[in-house]
């Protein structure tokens, strides 16, 4: 169950209707009680909406982006166009869908209080997001357990973009299961705050007795956070140690050390996945366990802070590729036109098709071999 449902269903215990957030990616639900209303809600404070506003549309803003730059420079540069990136273009097709289907909807949620978007997105827009929070952390685990296979069983044959393309439809068709739920138990209608005030509600509807509701919760829980990370961490720390014994006994080399500096970066997109979903997913499992973290002042404010924070998961991931991969740099850097490496070999070249120029861009430059 989510922690806004369980808000309102502890506090308005005489109304009889549960009522249930609209999203896996929603802060808070509507307050539905007189004496609730009364309490300190800084979210409804101006200069408090004003900070929320500009900190869900910079992170809108960075992660349409750069989500956006990760997937067209792959599709333009064949240096890049490998298995790895290609399950990175799939990780940024996901933190795309949640920058667009989750962060606008969300943050007018939580300014209002209140669903605002009909019947039809009630029932839409919460299996999309649960899609695409679960693409991210399931792709992330395919990285892990491709680099796995490859660098600590010593697998020179790497996989096929066949198979690659299999391995991506699959983990939409199981991010969908997974996220079905969310479409399925669900109801949308009209509640009453007083005889002169009501309210449009989507929730979720669970048959039999509201514990469905929190199991679902803690089992999301553990496949979008818990096991994942378990199967990261095992992955990536047979990786480590089996790299620092190979530079230990054969030395260092090119190779060697671009698996080396690839590893890094993946595990620190793992490290990042991992420190900002914790404060949510723990504060959420606090509430789920019955907490009385639900009678906190500012219970809204600080759960929505906690989304905040796992949200910038979204954007920071190209930020990293740039940072930490040569080839992203370059194709970063060309297709801004901020930097041109190459424009004194592409004057040399100056007779060849120029239809290739793109191409040699990242080509030319020192591999990294993502």
């Amino acid at each position: 169950m989510d922690t806004a449902d369980q808000f309102n269903t502890t506090q308005v215990e005489e109304s009889q209707f549960d009522l249930k957030s609209f999203n896996c990616c929603s802060t808070t639900g509507t307050i539905n009680d007189e004496n609730i209303l009364e309490l300190d809600d800084s979210t409804q404070l101006v200069g408090v909406q004003v900070i929320l506003i500009l900190a869900y549309s910079v992170i809108i803003l960075f992660g349409v982006i750069g989500n956006s730059l990760v997937i067209y420079v792959v599709y333009m540069f064949k240096n890049l166009q490998t298995v790895t990136n290609f399950f990175i273009v799939n990780l940024a097709v996901a933190d795309l869908l949640v920058n667009t289907l989750c962060l606008p909807f969300t943050l007018v949620y939580t300014l209002y209080g209140e669903w605002k978007f009909g019947q039809v997105l009630c029932f839409m827009l919460p299996c999309a997001q649960g899609l695409a929070v679960h693409v991210s952390t399931i792709t992330l685990n395919v990285i892990a357990l491709d680099r796995h296979r490859s660098i600590v069983y010593h697998m020179e044959t790497k996989m096929s973009r066949d198979m690659c393309a299999v391995v991506i439809v699959i983990t939409w068709v199981v991010s969908g299961l997974l996220a079905s739920p969310l479409a399925i138990f669900r109801e949308y209608g009209t509640f009453d705050l007083s005889p002169d005030e009501s309210i449009q509600v989507c929730t979720e509807k669970w048959p039999g007795s509201s514990m469905n509701g929190s199991l679902y919760s803690i089992s999301a829980l553990l496949i979008q956070y818990g096991l994942p990370l378990a199967i990261n961490c095992f992955a990536y720390i047979r990786i480590w140690n089996t790299l620092k014994n190979h530079m230990t006994y054969v030395g260092r080399n090119d190779r060697h050390q671009r698996r080396r500096k690839t590893t890094k970066m993946l595990l620190t997109m793992v490290v990042v996945f991992a420190v900002s979903w914790l404060p949510f997913h723990a504060f959420q499992l606090a509430v789920d366990m019955g907490s009385s973290v639900l009678y906190m002042k500012d219970f809204k404010l600080l759960f929505t802070v906690f989304h905040i924070v796992a949200m910038c998961s979204t954007f920071v991931n190209p930020i990293l590729y740039g940072w930490m991969n040569n080839n992203y740099r370059e194709a970063f850097f060309s297709v801004c036109k901020c930097y041109r490496p190459f424009s004194s070999r592409s004057r040399r070249s100056k007779g060849r098709e120029t239809h290739k120029n793109k191409d040699r861009v990242c080509t030319d430059c020192k591999s990294t071999n993502v």
